[in-house]
Parts: C-alpha cells; sequence; structure tokens
C-alpha cells in the first residue's frame, strides 16, 4: 500500500507527485494519516527560490499540518502529556526535533540547529514521508504529539503548529505586561494570531500595520484597536503616529511579522526607551540596515524566535479552544485544495489575496 506526497523538483518548477510506500511503524514511532496541511509563507519562500533552504530539490516541503493517527509503535500508548492515543485520534505534532545534545538544546529546545535533521533524508529512503504535503507523516522519539479537543475544527488546527505557536511562543519570550502598548508589523496569519494573542496576554493597545485594506479590517476583529495602512503613510508618519498613541513615549513591544527587512528600523523608531522587539518574520536571507544606537543607546531588547518549546502546541489548544466563539479564526484557511491540485494552490497562496490556503488529503 502506497502514499502520495509532493516532491518540490527545483524552486518556481510544478511540484512532482509521487508515491511512496507505506512504511512499518517502529516500536517507540507513530505514522500520521495527514488530514490538512497549510501553506505557510516560508512555504512560498522555498517555493520562488528566496529561501531554497526551506523546500531543497527533491524534498517533501511543508511544515504546518496536523493529523489523525493512522499507526502507534507497540510502544507508543499515551500523547507528550500522558494522554492514551489511539488509531483515529486527531493529533498537533512538532514539525522539528530538537537533538537535546548540543550545546543550545542544553538552554532551550528552541534553539537546535539540529531541529530539521529528518527533513535532510530524501524521501526515497525510509520512512519516506518527512513533510507537510503529503499523505503521511512519520514521527520518530523526540517530536512532540499532543491529542486534538474534540470540538476544534481541523481549519481551526491545521496551522496550530507553525503559526500559532510561533507567536505565542515569541510573546511570552518577548514578555507582555498588563496594559503594554503592543504594535504588529504585517497581520497575515502570524500578525492576526498575534493580535489575539496579546490581547488574551493583557495588552492594553494593539496596533497593526499592513498594505492590505481587508487584513487590516480582519484584525479589527481578531481584537486590533488600530490599524495602519503602510501604502496610505510614510514611515515616518507611522512612527509619529504610534507615539501619539502612545502619550509621546513609544510602543512597549513591537513584533516584525511582515518578513520584509525594509520595516525592521521603522519598528526600532517606534519601541520606547527600554522596549523590546521580537523578530519572527524574516527568514529569508536578505540584509536590513538599522541604526544600531538606536538599539544601543535607548536600551531596547530584540528577541529572534523560529520555533518554540514543548509546552507551547497544549497551551495554544486551550488558547483556541477558550477563545473560538469570539475570534474568527475560522477565516484564516480561505482556500482549500486536494493535495493533487497543489500546483493550483501555490499560484493562489502567493497572490496574498488570502491568509492561509489549505491542503486537504
Amino acid at each position: 500500500m502506497n502514499g502520495v506526497a509532493a516532491i518540490a523538483a527545483r524552486p518556481g518548477a510544478p511540484f512532482e507527485l509521487r508515491e511512496y510506500p507505506i512504511p512499518e511503524v517502529g516500536p517507540d514511532d507513530l505514522l500520521v494519516k495527514v488530514r490538512m496541511a497549510t501553506i505557510c509563507g516560508s512555504d512560498l519562500h522555498g517555493w520562488d527560490g528566496s529561501a531554497p533552504a526551506v523546500a531543497p530539490a527533491g524534498s517533501i516541503p511543508g511544515h504546518e499540518m496536523f493529523g489523525e493517527v493512522y499507526e502507534l509503535g507497540r510502544n507508543v500508548r499515551a500523547d507528550s502529556q500522558g494522554h492514551p492515543l489511539k488509531a483515529g485520534d486527531r493529533v498537533a505534532y512538532s514539525y522539528f526535533r530538537p537533538c537535546n545534545t548540543c550545546v543550545a538544546c542544553l538552554h532551550s529546545d528552541a534553539a537546535c540547529p539540529y531541529r530539521y535533521r529528518d527533513k535532510q533524508h530524501s524521501p526515497d529512503e525510509y520512512p519516506h514521508f518527512n513533510g507537510a504535503f503529503a499523505e503521511y507523516y512519520y514521527i520518530r522519539p523526540g517530536y512532540w504529539v499532543f491529542r486534538v479537543p474534540d470540538d476544534l475544527p481541523d481549519e481551526l488546527v491545521s496551522p496550530v503548529n507553525c503559526a500559532l505557536s510561533e507567536v505565542l511562543y515569541g510573546l511570552h519570550r518577548v514578555g507582555i505586561t498588563l496594559g503594554d502598548t503592543v504594535v504588529i508589523q504585517g497581520v497575515g496569519g502570524l500578525g492576526l494570531y498575534a493580535t489575539a494573542v496579546a490581547k488574551e496576554m493583557g495588552a492594553g493597545q494593539v496596533i497593526v500595520l499592513d498594505r492590505m485594506k481587508s487584513r487590516l479590517q480582519l484584525a479589527e476583529e481578531f481584537g486590533a484597536d488600530k490599524a495602519l495602512n503602510v501604502d496610505e503613510s510614510s514611515s515616518k508618519e507611522r512612527v509619529a503616529r504610534v507615539r501619539e498613541w502612545t502619550a509621546k513615549h513609544g510602543a512597549d513591544v513591537v513584533a516584525e511579522l511582515s518578513g520584509s527587512p525594509a520595516v525592521i528600523q521603522e519598528g526600532l523608531d517606534m519601541l520606547r526607551p527600554g522596549g523590546r522587539y521580537l523578530w519572527v518574520g524574516n527568514i529569508t536571507p536578505a540584509p536590513a540596515e538599522i541604526i544600531p544606537p538606536t538599539v544601543v543607546r535607548s536600551s531596547r531588547t530584540i528577541v529572534g524566535v523560529v520555533v518554540y518549546e514543548k509546552w507551547v502546541i497544549p497551551r495554544a489548544l486551550q488558547f483556541l479552544a477558550r477563545t473560538q466563539h469570539r475570534t474568527p479564526y475560522h477565516k484564516i484557511v480561505s482556500h482549500k485544495f486536494p493535495l493533487a491540485e497543489i500546483n493550483d494552490a501555490f499560484p493562489v497562496a502567493a497572490k496574498r489575496e488570502c491568509i492561509r490556503v489549505a491542503l486537504t488529503m
């Protein structure tokens, strides 16, 4: 019996659909039947060649996904919280696996430089399924797996292991104190989640920036208090407006979630002295010009985050379950395509007219 996977031939080229045998599951492993995978912004960078390491030629791309247990190894009886697992249970899981032996892992699961080592193996090798854009995903010991609450729809769960977990962890790391003013640069999937999470953490004022009117309007549904369209204002005007809305002090926290190096100095200029700047969006090897004294002379802090620690996924699931009836998370996944139509899905996602495009299996 075989499963289908989408293979990245080369940047900009159509994906190739290939079949691989469903692997025999090791005693401490489990095999997931992917239910839905969403196209993250980093997947688009891999597809168009601006971040080739995201989707090397011959690999199965994708990482933002969830599924149901297809088969458990004979020693696997529970998820990472000790909850019993059985075939058919829906699960959310990490797409990376810290090595737990390097110097970075001694300090944080979220800093391991070897976390993507399973992705370095060709899908031609056992266990074949090591990317999200496939019907199956193979999980070894060291991944974190959590059973999904029954009342959460698939569309809400699919982005949990990337977009939601990253901003939840990032805002935790940078710190939000009750009443803080938080500026969100870019309100795609990450920015929308960050808006909702910041308000849940006690932010007194959330200011969002984007160039798309529809996204700014949606951000207000996620809890944004004020919005600035970057196509209708200059950087100088935006900084002045943030200072006007913060009694001339500046924001307590700025979160860069746009992926544009050009916004970095603007974000620094929006911060109050002693403020904190979260970097998540910029993953492409593109330079940014900043003025170092902006950080040093005002004692500002910069925190970079790309993944997260073990505790984050269950907190993200709890957050969704608690807030799903007051925040329109269902609007994040706006388009769905079957895996067989992946080459139609990516151009739609690249137009940026939607937040997340999903592939269903």
